[in-house]
């Protein structure tokens, strides 16, 4: 069974590499900031991956995971988002809350539990933050979405994913009415002052561009949000 920090290092390669393009290495400065470590611990974390045919590491390139590690990923982050999906159904906490107590959840839960609460959630495709839950196969089926940031006026949307799992960023969508499946049209986007405005229901939301490219849509029909009141926010 691996260690706690194997596992970590595992799913924070295939997290890494699986948001930007195929084949190019995780290096060690990124590995070190989303782990919070520093990079010499990294480097002499990669080599014990290496040695445990988990990972591949080249000096000043960085590393991918094998065939193996990829594996173990998998089912790290498939430990994850369906305790995250548990806590928020069963629970009822908000997506905000659910990240940091599945992180520490994650390592103890069996595979055997693990199925169970599949089973029990009726076999969901995706976590509270729309991120594609893996199967008990190993498949993984990516969620289809364009970032916000690159919508055109008139262009109506549906929010399928959320990239950043800040809480405070989550927080601040939750009050905006952008979560899961909410539904809108943009009305402005500014790349010369970096920001985007969107309309859901009687609802203005003004969202800095480097906000927008963290929320993934599709395109929808009929904007939603809460007709109560009219609210206008910023985020860098």
């Amino acid at each position: 069974m691996a260690s706690l920090t194997v596992e970590n290092y595992v799913k924070a390669i295939a997290l890494i590499a699986g948001r930007r393009e195929s084949g190019r290495a995780v290096s060690t400065g990124e590995l070190a900031q989303a782990l919070s470590v520093s990079p010499g611990t990294v480097t002499g974390m990669l080599k014990t991956l290496s040695e445990a045919s988990l990972a591949t590491y080249t000096p000043y390139e960085g590393a991918r995971l094998t065939e193996a590690g990829h594996r173990l990923a998998l089912k790290v982050i498939r430990r994850h988002r369906l305790l995250e999906l548990f806590l928020a159904r069963t629970l009822h906490m908000t997506w905000d809350e659910v990240h940091e107590e599945a992180e520490h959840m994650e390592h103890a839960a069996s595979e055997r539990l693990v199925d169970r609460i599949e089973a029990f959630l009726g076999y969901p495709a995706v976590d509270p933050h729309g991120d594609p839950i893996p199967r008990a196969d190993g498949s993984l089926t990516e969620t289809e979405g364009t970032p916000m940031a690159r919508l055109e006026p008139g262009d109506q949307f549906r929010v399928v994913r959320v990239m950043d799992q800040d809480p405070t960023f989550l927080r601040y969508l939750s009050e905006c009415g952008l979560e899961l499946h909410a539904a809108g049209e943009v009305r402005e986007n500014r790349p010369e002052s970096g920001a985007l405005v969107c309309q859901l229901g009687d609802r203005s939301i003004a969202l800095g561009l480097a906000a927008a490219a963290k929320v993934l849509v599709t395109p929808g029909e009929e904007p939603t949000g809460n007709t109560s009141s009219s609210h206008s926010s910023a985020a860098d």
